[in-house]
């Protein structure tokens, strides 16, 4: 049995935690996987490296809309996808290095579950005792149980930027951010894809006004199926058949599932702790501090954000916390952004409409469309647009921004939301310099600015 002060579980922003302010702590790093976790390995970073070239793509065939003669010919698939692994693995190996190099840091590759509240126990029967834990063990990807699946071979996000050549046909089964993303990725580089969404619209938890609008622009690439699902799978000939509950069926090369991702708190053994585990969550306080004292959680174990900057920021909440206990400090979820990199890129922050009305908040709205805006007309833009909430005093609620560099545009409204800027200051007070694309967020707050601040007496 070896005693540790503090033991780490799982290397995505789990790894973060670990600097040279914990150089007299004797640690344990707990990786069963690879280094860096999902994001490194099979998430925000490859995923990213995929979209940028599938954004080329897409620039290159719309030339000639604007009097331009490009176009896009082809994708060198393995030549893209071994540039992407070949940084990603680069880097896995590094950090896991940087780890095993440092002599008060042991790397503990193997899958650990608590036996109690102080001790792990690894696949080999070994057992590791510490005075402090951090649960960050991430989530995996959720596959339902389809009839035939288990027959047939089909991807998952973890899987799917690894083929050999890009399919001429793809069925993808979801209607979240995962689905969308690799609906354009492969749409970009000439796959025919079909989305089978069982709800009524794709990226259902975005604001009503971008769903609508995605759903539309959705369907002018590609084959989407709404309120339906999969009721069958099998293999005919060299097709994958995917058989759906309106009775019709589809054809494919490569079948995605892309059914959302599950926390891993019910894979550690919680249930021989103190830990509490709700709605399949680790709960934890606004310290990060799970039910038992010396524990604390963050990212996709304890929290639906499932995001990559969420999970940093509860990783400096929990350094902090572990080096000052008399002194924590405690996470902020009030201005969370969040991006969807497909074709049109989505980003959002704050309250959505539907939100707003549901929590009964007296609100108003106003938006701009990019073709609204001098950048806009060069770009010859017709479907894309800025949406803003604000209270009626003018204080922003949220912002949602459908179209090309969205998750650019945003940042500055997340930071107005964060510094509680009105949104009459923000669209007045400051230079917003021109012709540049950021005036679609100008002319949206003086827009909404208007709406909602009361005029002074005459």
């Amino acid at each position: 049995m070896t005693h540790y002060d503090l033991a780490v579980i799982g290397t995505g922003s789990g790894n973060m935690i670990v600097n040279r302010r914990f150089a007299d702590w004797r640690v344990a790093i707990v990786e069963e996987n690879l280094f860096g976790g999902t994001c490194l390995n099979v998430g925000c970073i490859p995923t990213k490296m995929f979209v940028y070239p599938a954004d080329v793509a897409r620039v290159a065939a719309d030339g000639p809309r604007l009097g331009v003669d490009t176009a896009f010919t082809g994708v060198r698939w393995t030549d893209l996808r071994d540039r992407v692994f070949a940084r990603v693995e680069r880097d896995e190996v590094a950090a896991r290095a940087y780890r095993e190099q440092q002599s008060n840091v042991d790397v503990v590759t193997s899958r650990c579950t608590f036996v109690d509240d102080h001790t792990l126990r690894t696949a080999a029967g070994e057992r590791i005792t510490a005075d402090k834990f951090v649960i960050a063990a991430g989530s995996r990807v959720s596959v339902p149980d389809v009839p035939g699946l288990d027959e047939v071979e089909h991807h998952t996000s973890d899987t799917v930027m690894r083929l050999d050549e890009v399919p001429r046909r793809m069925t993808i089964v979801g209607g979240g951010y995962v689905a969308a993303e690799f609906a354009h990725v492969f749409s970009a580089f000439g796959t025919e894809v079909t989305v089978v969404q069982r709800g009524p619209v794709l990226v259902k938890h975005m604001d009503e006004d971008v769903c609508r609008r995605f759903g539309e622009l959705a369907a002018r690439q590609w084959d989407v199926r709404l309120k339906t699902e999969p009721t069958h799978v099998r293999r005919e000939g060299g097709d994958i058949v995917v058989s759906l509950s309106d009775g019709d069926e589809v054809h494919s090369d490569v079948l995605l599932m892309a059914t959302g991702r599950a926390s891993n708190a019910d894979r550690l053994g919680l249930e021989h702790t103190g830990v509490e585990v709700r709605d399949g969550l680790v709960v934890v306080d606004e310290h990060q501090r799970t039910t038992v004292e010396h524990i604390w959680a963050l990212g996709d174990v304890c929290n639906r954000f499932q995001l990559k900057h969420v999970a940093n920021h509860e990783s400096r909440v929990v350094k902090h916390n572990l080096l000052h206990p008399d002194d924590p400090i405690a996470r902020d979820h009030r201005y969370v952004p969040s991006t969807i990199f497909t074709s049109p890129q989505i980003a959002a922050v704050g309250l959505t409409s539907q939100q707003a009305r549901e929590q009964d908040i007296e609100h108003v709205t106003a938006t701009c469309d990019y073709g609204d805006v001098a950048y806009g007309w060069a770009m010859e833009d017709e479907d894309h647009f800025v949406k803003v909430l604000a209270d009626t005093r003018g204080d922003l609620l949220g912002a949602h921004i459908i179209g090309p560099q969205s998750s650019l545009l945003l940042q500055p409204l997340v930071q107005a939301l964060s510094f509680g800027t009105n949104g009459h200051q923000m669209a007045r007070e400051q230079y917003w310099a021109h012709p540049i694309l950021a005036e679609v967020v100008e002319n949206a707050l003086l827009r909404l600015a208007r709406g909602s601040v009361p005029k002074s007496p005459s």
